[in-house]
């Protein structure tokens, strides 16, 4: 299967390594000295089962120089979503499929708007990696998961050979019925979760272990949920006490991704996390205040660093 990773940060880099390992045709877009040092000594991924080197993998900035593609891994950041997506127009056969592997729910909408909805199907990432440095993928703790799905029936053999070559990979991937539901069970702890690891600037483990902040994590989720219910995806009454037992099985020094791009001054992905919640609630008629206030603290950091 011929791949093309769009986005070849922490979800990009780690995943596609584990499918170029594999065998499976993959050709990595990036940009500067990420790029460069790809080109020059090869993708390195640090992870607790080792290290993984991928050498002279193709890599280049210009998608269209890559060529046509059957699959493209879609994760890049937020903000870059709409001017990525029309740059990966010309890798695209009748065929072909491009999975979002984004934060936030709205992604399919945002892609399919730029490339048109029969190409684009829906997916989830659940992986804590960075760029460590350029060239270097780092990996936090053992989870590495993707979930993706069809919202288009033409795109269900697509789908099936992307996930014949993820399981020959060694990948943990699932072929999901409701991909829209899959995206908003991320959606609601991963919401509250970047909002407050971001907004105080520490780890999950200060966040589950400090009965102020918890109850902060737990009513960003609830307020999600609720939004999430008025969209038509209800995900019951006990989905926030689970996932306050998984975020107790985490490894303490888990962050965000926002909170590492919050330290490293980057761009915040907060108007499509935190902020949608804030958004969608007012759409719906409803009230999201502590949403709102994590939106509100980040908000002066999300064009990168004063």
């Amino acid at each position: 299967m011929r791949i093309a990773v769009m986005g070849s940060g922490g979800v990009g880099g780690y995943f596609g390594a584990m499918l170029a390992r594999a065998g499976q045709e993959v050709a990595f877009v990036a940009r500067g000295r990420h790029l460069a040092a790809i080109r020059e000594r090869g993708l390195l991924v640090r992870s607790a089962r080792g290290e993984m080197r991928i050498d002279n993998p193709v890599a280049s900035d210009d998608p269209a120089a890559l060529g046509r593609c059957d699959a493209v891994l879609f994760a890049v950041k937020l903000w870059d979503t709409e001017t990525a997506a029309r740059a990966i127009g010309p890798m695209l056969g009748d065929d072909s499929v491009v999975i979002p592997f984004q934060n936030g729910v709205e992604s399919i909408e945002r892609v399919g708007g730029a490339l048109g909805a029969r190409h684009v199907m829906g997916g989830a990432a659940y992986i804590a990696a960075t760029v460590a440095e350029p060239g270097v993928i780092a990996q936090t703790g053992s989870m590495a998961r993707l979930r993706f799905g069809t919202v288009q029936p033409e795109q269900e053999r697509a789908a099936r050979a992307f996930l014949e070559a993820c399981t020959g990979a060694g990948i943990n991937a699932e072929l999901a019925a409701d991909i829209r539901r899959v995206l908003w069970e991320k959606f609601v702890f991963l919401s509250a979760m970047s909002g407050v690891t971001a907004a105080t600037r520490q780890a999950i483990g200060v966040i589950r272990g400090d009965p102020e902040l918890r109850a902060i994590l737990e009513g960003a989720m609830r307020e999600a949920l609720a939004v999430g219910r008025a969209r038509g995806i209800d995900l019951g009454e006990a989905f926030v006490a689970q996932q306050l037992a998984f975020a107790d099985g985490l490894p303490a020094e888990m962050k965000s991704s926002m909170l590492n791009d919050l330290l490293a001054g980057n761009r915040l992905e907060a108007p499509w996390l935190s902020g949608a919640v804030a958004r969608m609630a007012r759409e719906a008629g409803l009230v999201a205040p502590v949403s709102a206030t994590l939106y509100a603290a980040v908000k002066p950091f999300c064009a990168g660093a004063p």
